[in-house]
């Protein structure tokens, strides 16, 4: 592990205490799992391959989504 500095407001400082102090941990293990969720859930933004690359300029899609493959013919026997 590596050690680091970090700077906290006030009010932030209070609220890290009460949460270590609650849960009977020291308050560095207590930033490590916020920073770890916090990351970790950034990353889950970030679009799969592919994902976002096509745009078909309409925003109502999901709204008109059997009008849409009644249209193409999709399910209609041949």
């Amino acid at each position: 592990m590596k050690r680091t500095t970090i700077y906290l407001e006030p009010d932030i400082e209070v609220l890290l205490k009460l949460v270590a102090m609650r849960r009977k941990e020291p308050m560095a293990e207590v930033i490590r799992e916020a920073l770890r969720s916090y990351l970790i859930g950034q990353q889950a933004k970030v679009l799969p391959p592919g994902g976002g690359a096509f745009d078909s300029g309409r925003d109502d899609t999901a709204e008109r989504a059997e009008d849409l493959l009644r249209e193409t013919g999709f399910g209609r026997k041949s």
